[in-house]
């Protein structure tokens, strides 16, 4: 089959077509012929560090949509023609290639209504958001949310998703994305570049502080966001769990929750892995009836995945980068 393949050693600049072979799907898993791999900053990232269990030349990838070619032994949940999405084990081969194989268990089917390209933007970007806001931190009516990012992939999630919980968004942004994160919803919106953050949110909560922190930037701002939290305010972070010397204990009394899809992969139990496809379910729920907007999403040819991993790792990207595959 025709794949982009990752030699060792190799930068994701120096990514080259070839053809390997086409894999078979062993007990409880299935083969998928992929239509659309949508692309995340942990795609440049794993190209750098690389996985110990990775077989070169590796195939990155982990956001697939597409449609079953074969069943492996003990699937039940799905037939031949299937048309299904899913979020990727990062330790295995990914979906830049003709067919791909997964665990049946963390696949959902993708509705009709919704095209490839759009199914392929979802899975990382909107199951990191929604597992965050809704599994991990319990979101309730009338809190406040500061989102990181909030014109990213997982922030431009999370606005919507915490506007449809009834939260009181604020997002961070550049001058240039703010009409954008406003219309996703955010009730005000932050310059990073410009704002003392501090001091803008101890204005627009009226010395409250936020209810909840989503945070995608960096370790140290995790920390700073310690500072904005009011009396029993979560953080939930993607990058990394922050160090709480700087805070007085039994003062603030924060929550503090670490996200990783990856992790259901690699060190969950099957209930966990099974969220991932249940998350999806209800992600998918909502964008059908129309309370989530699926992201702008700007499309690649399996030629240009390089361009378009390097737009991931400069930055600033709004909305979603989507791979087709013709």
């Amino acid at each position: 089959m025709k794949a982009l393949l990752l030699d060792k050693g190799a930068q994701y600049h120096d990514l080259r077509i070839g053809a390997t072979d086409t894999p078979e799907p062993a007990a409880g898993e299935i083969l998928v012929r992929v239509k659309a791999v949508g692309m995340n900053p942990v795609d440049y990232k794993l190209t750098k560090a690389g996985f110990p269990t990775w077989h070169f030349p590796h195939i990155l990838g982990l956001d697939v949509a597409g449609v079953v070619e074969k069943l492996g032994v003990n699937v039940d949940r799905f037939a031949i023609g299937d048309r299904v999405v899913y979020h990727g084990d990062l330790s295995r081969r990914g979906g830049l290639a003709e067919f791909a194989v997964t665990t049946a268990h963390t696949v959902c089917k993708l509705p009709s209504t919704i095209d490839f390209m759009t199914g392929a933007s979802l899975p990382c970007a909107g199951l990191t958001a929604y597992h965050s806001l809704v599994r991990r931190a319990h979101l309730a009516p009338g809190q406040i949310v500061l989102i990181h990012a909030a014109a990213g992939g997982v922030g431009g999630f999370a606005v919507q998703i915490a506007k449809h919980l009834g939260g009181l968004v604020i997002g961070t942004c550049s001058e240039q994305n703010q009409d954008y994160v406003r219309e996703l919803g955010a009730d005000a919106v932050l310059d990073y570049r410009r704002n003392n953050l501090q001091q803008a949110v101890e204005e627009l909560t009226q010395g409250h502080g936020v209810d909840l922190v989503l945070e995608s930037v960096s370790r140290e701002q995790v920390e700073d966001d310690l500072e904005l939290l009011a009396f029993g305010g979560s953080i939930v972070s993607l990058m990394g769990l922050p160090r709480l010397e700087r805070l007085i204990p039994f003062t603030v009394s924060p929550s503090i929750h670490e996200v990783s899809l990856g992790g259901a992969h690699l060190f969950g139990s099957r209930r966990a892995q099974e969220d991932l496809a249940r998350m999806g379910e209800e992600l998918l729920e909502l964008l059908c009836d129309g309370r989530l907007k699926a992201p702008p999403i700007r499309t690649f040819s399996l030629e240009q995945v390089p361009l378009a991993l390097a737009m991931l790792e400069e930055g600033h990207v709004r909305g979603k980068l989507v791979v087709l595959m013709v």
